[in-house]
């Protein structure tokens, strides 16, 4: 199955529905990311910001979509969702929220072994260790969404009006 031309791009693979045994596998990773992450305590806008804050970087529009509804349906709102690309910035952030976004960061920014020591150095101070791993796996796993959905080409489509 191909999905439609993007806007200036070839025509992509929907590698989800080409290759579903290894999509399925990722789905059931994230399941078990997101009990892990709420056995660990943290909270469910924690991780969507984290999911959020990993698109971002990765430019990945489908997860973008996906992850703001679902931060909202968590509870978290617009004003904290539209600065959070500029989260060092503000004062909207929690203690334990700064640290899972630096932790997200120098998760998807791979090659950066100083921001990674700097960002779990700084973890330590407000997560447990348990956490810090939970934050890390939600990261590593959306990360690995970002590109499913980037090669595939995944479309976002306006929502009908209600």
């Amino acid at each position: 199955m191909t999905s439609p031309v993007p806007a200036g791009g070839a025509r992509r693979i929907f590698i989800d529905k080409q290759s579903p045994k290894p999509y399925h596998a990722l789905v059931q990773t994230s399941e078990a990311v997101r009990a892990t992450a709420a056995d660990a305590g943290l909270e469910r806008t924690l991780v969507e910001l984290v999911n959020l804050r990993v698109s971002q970087i990765n430019g990945c529009a489908y997860c973008l979509h996906v992850h703001t509804r679902a931060a909202l349906r968590a509870g978290d709102t617009p004003e904290r969702l539209g600065v959070l690309a500029a989260w060092r910035e503000t004062e909207l952030f929690t203690p334990a929220e700064r640290a899972a976004l630096a932790l997200a960061e120098a998760t998807t920014a791979a090659a950066d072994t100083a921001a990674q020591d700097a960002a779990c150095t700084a973890a330590r101070d407000v997560l447990t260790d348990d956490q810090i791993a939970a934050v890390i796996w939600v990261a590593v796993t959306i990360n690995a969404f970002n590109r499913v959905s980037i090669m595939s080409g995944h479309p976002v489509r306006p929502e009908p009006a209600r």
